[in-house]
C-alpha cells in the first residue's frame, strides 16, 4: 500500500508491512477506553468544552454576530454529524433571522481557516454533506453500510501510522480523513 509513496528497500518495506498488520491486529481487538483509545457511543466524540469555534474566530479578528454564534453554537453542541440544512433548522430555533446564506458563508469560514471539516460520511446518507469541528486528535469514521450508524474512533495507533506515512513518504500530513465501512453488530445479527 505504502510501498507506492517511494522506492523501499526489503528492510523498510518488512517495516511498513509490521506496522499495518499491527495496526489490522490491534484495531480488531475491543479495546476499553484510554487517553490513548477511545470509540463514541453515538455517532460523535464531543472533543472539546463549546466556545472554541467563537474563541479562534475571536483570536483570528473575525466578527462575531450573534448569528454567527448561533451557528458555532449549534455546530459544537452537535450529537452527530449534522448538514447545512441540518444546522439552520437548529440555528432558527435559537434564533429565527439566522438565514441560509449566513449557514454556508459561515461554514465556508470555518473551513477557510480549517476549523472544521465536511464529511460526506461514504455517501450512505445520499450526497449530503456533513460538518464537524476538529478536535486534538484526528479520528476514524465508521459506518455501518445496512443501517448507516456512524460512529468514531481515534487511537494512538492511528496517530503513529500518520506519523510513518510522513516518514516514508515524505509529506507533511496536514489533513486526514479515514472512513471505513461495514456490518455493525445489530446488523450482522439479521
Amino acid at each position: 500500500m505504502l510501498s507506492s509513496c517511494v522506492s523501499r528497500s526489503p528492510v523498510e518495506r518488512a517495516s511498513i508491512t509490521r506496522a499495518i498488520s499491527r495496526f489490522a491486529i490491534i484495531s480488531s481487538v475491543p479495546m476499553t477506553a484510554t487517553p490513548a483509545h477511545r470509540v463514541s457511543t453515538g455517532e460523535r466524540i464531543n472533543h472539546e468544552a463549546p466556545g472554541r469555534l467563537q474563541r479562534e474566530l475571536g483570536a483570528r479578528g473575525i466578527r462575531l454576530t450573534r448569528q454567527r454564534r448561533v451557528l458555532l453554537q449549534v455546530m459544537e453542541s452537535a450529537r452527530r454529524h449534522l448538514d447545512a440544512g441540518e444546522i439552520l433548522e437548529r440555528a432558527r430555533k435559537l434564533d429565527s433571522r439566522v438565514t441560509q446564506v449566513t449557514v454556508y458563508r459561515t461554514i465556508d469560514l470555518l473551513k477557510r481557516h480549517g476549523l472544521i471539516d465536511e464529511l460526506d460520511l461514504l455517501h450512505l446518507r445520499g450526497d449530503r454533506h456533513f460538518y464537524e469541528s476538529h478536535g486534538p486528535r484526528d479520528h476514524i469514521h465508521v459506518a455501518c453500510l445496512r443501517c448507516g450508524k456512524v460512529r468514531e474512533f481515534e487511537s494512538e495507533l492511528y496517530e503513529e501510522l500518520k506519523k510513518q506515512i510522513t516518514r516514508d513518504c515524505g509529506i507533511e500530513i496536514t489533513v486526514s480523513r479515514t472512513e471505513v465501512g461495514g456490518l455493525c453488530a445489530d446488523c450482522r445479527k439479521q
